[in-house]
Parts: C-alpha cells; structure tokens; sequence
C-alpha cells in the first residue's frame, strides 16, 4: 500500500496493550487498497492511524466505511 502522511498530533486515548489511557501519536493517512497499478489511483481511501507512543501498538482504522 502506498501511503502519504499528512500532519501528527498528539493525544491521549485508550491503548489495549497497555490497559491504561496513554499519549498517542495519531494521524490520517491516505492508503492506496489495490495491489494493481491499473487501479490503485481510483482506490485511495483515509484511514486514522493511531500509535501508542509507550508501548508502540499501531491501529489502524478506514474512515470510509459504508
């Protein structure tokens, strides 16, 4: 998937590794879902991308879905 990374701030949320509300780093990023060239243009969808900045966990969530 290709990827470009837009502005990162900062937060506090829930961790599930953790157990516990810790700082995250949190941004949107537009990932690209085709694994073919002939289409990845036209597959381009945000995401919020949230990492735990104690324990490093990494979720990742399509903001699209319907």
């Amino acid at each position: 998937m290709a990827t470009t990374n837009d502005a990162v701030t900062t937060m506090t949320e829930a961790c599930s590794d953790c157990g516990r509300e810790t700082p995250h780093e949190v941004n949107v990023r537009i990932l690209t879902e085709s694994t073919t060239p002939d289409n990845a243009e036209f597959s381009r969808e945000p995401y919020r991308v949230s990492e735990c900045r104690v324990c490093g966990t990494t979720t990742t969530t399509r903001m699209n879905n319907e």
